[in-house]
C-alpha cells in the first residue's frame, strides 16, 4: 500500500471573531457545571448528538483588543500590559480562576489498588522519567485538567484539555524557578489557558507558550508522554504508581461531562478562531509531531489502517505504533463505555546509531534490519535487540481543529487512494 503526505492547509486564514457578545457554555466544575450563572447537576451537562452543534449561553462580553478579558483584572495580578496575542481571541470558559481546581498535592496508589476502579479500556497518561513511571487517569484529569507533580527528580505539570483532547506534559521549571499552575477559566481556540501562581502569567496549554503577563515569550519544555489504555499500562508497569482519586475534591470520576463531543460530525465547542481547514473533520483525532519547524498530523483513521508508520519529520527519523483497545474519554457518559479509538505512540527509529524500519507481523512490531520483535511501548521482546528500548519522542494527541489553529502550515499524512 502506497502512502504519501499531502500538503493541504493554506498558509493564510480568515480570522473569525465573534461580535460584541461572546458565545460560551458549560464546563465542568466538580459535580456541577456553570451555565449563565445558574448551577445544574452533572447529569444535565450538554449532550452532543451526531451532526448537532453545541448551543452556547452568553456569559460575558469581551472588551476590545487592547483591554484584558472582562473580569480578569478582578481575579488576577497579571501584568496585562504584556501580551503576545490579541485579547479578543480569549474567551471565558464558564468557571472563573481555579473554578476547575488543579491537583497540587497528588497522592498515588499501586497498580493493584487502581485496578479496582480503572477499566482495562480507560485512557491514562503515561509518563516515565529516569526509570520512574506514573499513570494519570483521564477520568480524573477531565475534572481537574492540571496536576502539579514531580517525577524522577523533575518537576512536571500534567495537563489535559477535554475540548481539544490534548494530554500534554511539561517540565515546569522556568529560569531556574519551579512554577505551579492553575486553571485560568479562559480559553483560546477552545484550548485551556493555564496560569502560573508565581507571576500569574497566562500559558497556552496546547503549545506551552506564555501569552499574557511577565513571562510572555517563555515556553515550557514538552516531555514525551502517551495516552494509552490502562490495560497496556498495568501489564507493562506492574510496579508503577497511579494518581489516586483521593484528590481532596468530590467529583464524578469515571463520568464524561461532554458525552458525544468527539463525534466526527460535530462542530467544536466554544471555538472562536481561524477558519478550520476542511482537509479533515474538525474533531477528527490526530497524533501531531513537529521537528525542525515541520509539523505533521497523523489522522487516527490512517493510523488504525496502517498500525505502523515509518517516517521522517524534519531531521528526525520516527516510527509510530498504533494499537486498538483504548476507549474515547469524550464519547459516552461513562468513560469506560466509550468507543474504541485506539492509542498511538511515537519513537525515534535510530537506536545505537542504527536506523531501524518497522513492519507489522500479526500482533507484533518487527524491525526489518534485525528481525527483533517489539511491543507497543518500544521494548524489544525477542531477537538480537532483546532488552533494548526505543527513545520515545514528543507526539501530541489533538483534535484537528485545535492543532490547525496553532499550526496552519501542518502537513497531513494520508493514504494514496
Amino acid at each position: 500500500m502506497k502512502i504519501k503526505k499531502l500538503f493541504t492547509i493554506p498558509i493564510l486564514f480568515l480570522l473569525i471573531f465573534a461580535a460584541c457578545s461572546s458565545q460560551t457554555g458549560q464546563r465542568p466544575t466538580g459535580n456541577q457545571v456553570i451555565k449563565d450563572e445558574n448551577i445544574e447537576s452533572a447529569t444535565e451537562t450538554p449532550s452532543f448528538e451526531s451532526g448537532e452543534e453545541a448551543t452556547m449561553t452568553p456569559v460575558e462580553n469581551l472588551s476590545d483588543e487592547a483591554s484584558p478579558p472582562a473580569g480578569a483584572l478582578r481575579e488576577f495580578t497579571t501584568d496585562f500590559s504584556i501580551h503576545a496575542v490579541p485579547y479578543d481571541e480569549i474567551l471565558s470558559g464558564g468557571p472563573s480562576k481555579d473554578g476547575i481546581p488543579a491537583i497540587d498535592n497528588p497522592e498515588f496508589i499501586s497498580v493493584e489498588e487502581a485496578d479496582q476502579w480503572l477499566d482495562s479500556r480507560e485512557p491514562v497518561i503515561r509518563v516515565t522519567i529516569n526509570q520512574a513511571v506514573k499513570a494519570y487517569p483521564i477520568q480524573i484529569l477531565t475534572w481537574h485538567e492540571i496536576v502539579n507533580d514531580s517525577l524522577g527528580g523533575t518537576p512536571i505539570v500534567v495537563s489535559f484539555c477535554p475540548l481539544c483532547n490534548t494530554a500534554i506534559v511539561f517540565e515546569r521549571t522556568v529560569d531556574d524557578e519551579v512554577l505551579d499552575f492553575g486553571t485560568s477559566g479562559r480559553l483560546r481556540y477552545s484550548n485551556l489557558i493555564m496560569y502560573d501562581r508565581q507571576t500569574e502569567s497566562w500559558w497556552q496549554q496546547g503549545t506551552g507558550e506564555a501569552i499574557v503577563g511577565e513571562l510572555t515569550g517563555h515556553k515550557l519544555e514538552l516531555l514525551p508522554a502517551g495516552m494509552i489504555s490502562w490495560e497496556v499500562f498495568k501489564n507493562a508497569h506492574p510496579d508503577g504508581l497511579v494518581l489516586s482519586r483521593e484528590t481532596g475534591h468530590n467529583r464524578s470520576y469515571g463520568r464524561n461531562p461532554y458525552p458525544g463531543y468527539d463525534d466526527v460530525d460535530n462542530s467544536p465547542f466554544l471555538y472562536q478562531g481561524p477558519e478550520i481547514p476542511g482537509a479533515l473533520p474538525p474533531v477528527a483525532r490526530i497524533l501531531a509531531l513537529e521537528f525542525d519547524g515541520q509539523p505533521i498530523a497523523y489522522p487516527y483513521s490512517v493510523l488504525a489502517d496502517l498500525q505502523v508508520i515509518n517516517d521522517r519529520v524534519g531531521e528526525q527519523d520516527v516510527v509510530i505504533f498504533w494499537v486498538p483497545g483504548m476507549a474515547s474519554a469524550l464519547d459516552t457518559q461513562v468513560i469506560s463505555d466509550g468507543q474504541d479509538v485506539g492509542s498511538a505512540i511515537a519513537f525515534s527509529r535510530i537506536l545505537n546509531g542504527q536506523e531501524l524500519t518497522f513492519k507489522l507481523e500479526g500482533d507484533n512490531f518487527i524491525d526489518v534490519e534485525t528481525g527483533s520483535s517489539w511491543d507497543f511501548l518500544g521494548n524489544a521482546l525477542s531477537g538480537p535487540l532483546k532488552g533494548e528500548q526505543l527513545n520515545q519522542v514528543v507526539a501530541l494527541n489533538y483534535l484537528w481543529f485545535a492543532w490547525a489553529a496553532f499550526k496552519p502550515e501542518t502537513t497531513i499524512y494520508q493514504l494514496d487512494l
